[in-house]
């Protein structure tokens, strides 16, 4: 099953869903993610927090929907999208109609004072491997 992860940004919530699921489940899914409004880079605390939970981080980028929404992109079989902005927000037609779920999570990236910043994006991870680990149990 292909899984992709959309929130606005695509530089924090999105990208931890996305490492989290390729790295939980053993093959039987690949997760991407993309955003509505790229920020064109992973948040630096993103990455930071990922990396001392062991996962990968290498392959992370942050791409706009439009990756996903050509004739020829990859087919989706689910949109799973992740802040109540992108929620809101008109979807894009993506290959093959896929499924669509919202987990909503509030943006850790949005928070200015550095210390509540990483724990922000500490509690975002906790988050996302509880709801990804109840989605593979499904």
């Amino acid at each position: 099953m292909n899984i992709l992860f959309l929130c606005t940004g695509n530089s924090a919530r999105s990208l931890i869903a996305e490492a989290v699921l390729n790295a939980r489940s053993s093959g039987l899914h690949r997760a991407f993610s993309a955003g509505s409004r790229p920020t064109g880079e992973p948040h630096p605390v993103a990455i930071r927090t990922l990396e001392c939970a062991g996962y990968a981080t290498a392959n992370l980028r942050s791409k706009s929907w439009d990756e996903f929404s050509a004739d020829s992109s990859r087919r989706l079989d689910l949109v799973i999208t992740l802040c109540d902005s992108a929620a809101a927000e008109q979807c894009p037609v993506l290959f093959g109609a896929p499924k669509a779920i919202h987990w909503g999570l509030p943006d850790p990236a949005a928070i200015g004072d550095p210390d509540e910043c990483r724990q922000a994006f500490e509690g975002t991870l906790v988050r996302i491997e509880q709801l990804i680990d109840e989605f593979l149990q499904d």
